[in-house]
């Protein structure tokens, strides 16, 4: 007798400012260690940079900033505290972003079974650019829209 799994979707994790984020698979190109970034005089807060990836411009987006979350400062407490600039490339509308980010984690594979909507107590502007959440032991997964975090002209509007 043959067993038959669940579906279940595939999430590359993330941490931002001490939120586990999941990313689908599917929608990451690459994950990247710090990068030389070019500054864009004139560009938003949350537009970090620019950098060359493999001959393509990819603007970099500091997440904390568009998600108006506290900057990240080194400390010598800690080592969860070094500031990592990490970055997962993703893309929208056939042009590439960089995402940067805390720290990168694994993947998961979860069940669709598990996937929740926002609960209303999801901190606004993590509820903005979340597609729904995993509860996982002890911990809140928060699943990003990609498409939503970088709808610039709703961000245009709002501005």
């Amino acid at each position: 007798m043959t067993e038959v799994s669940a579906p279940s979707q595939d999430f590359v994790t993330l941490r931002l400012a001490g939120q586990l984020i999941g990313i689908p698979v599917l929608q990451v190109h690459d994950v990247l260690k710090a990068q030389n970034m070019t500054p864009v005089p004139i560009a938003e807060t949350w537009v970090a940079g620019l950098i060359n990836l493999r001959g393509r411009i990819v603007t970099c987006i500091d997440l904390r900033a568009r998600l108006g979350l506290p900057q990240q400062t080194p400390s010598d407490d800690s080592e969860e505290d070094v500031i990592h600039r990490m970055s997962v490339v993703v893309e929208q509308n056939g042009e590439p972003y960089s995402l940067l980010i805390d720290k990168v984690g694994d993947v998961l594979s979860l069940p669709i079974d598990d996937y929740e909507r926002n609960p209303i107590t999801l901190e606004p502007s993590w509820a903005e650019v979340s597609a729904g959440v995993y509860r996982l032991d002890g911990e809140l997964l928060v699943i990003l829209d990609v498409d939503r975090l970088l709808d610039f002209a709703t961000l245009a509007d709002a501005a």
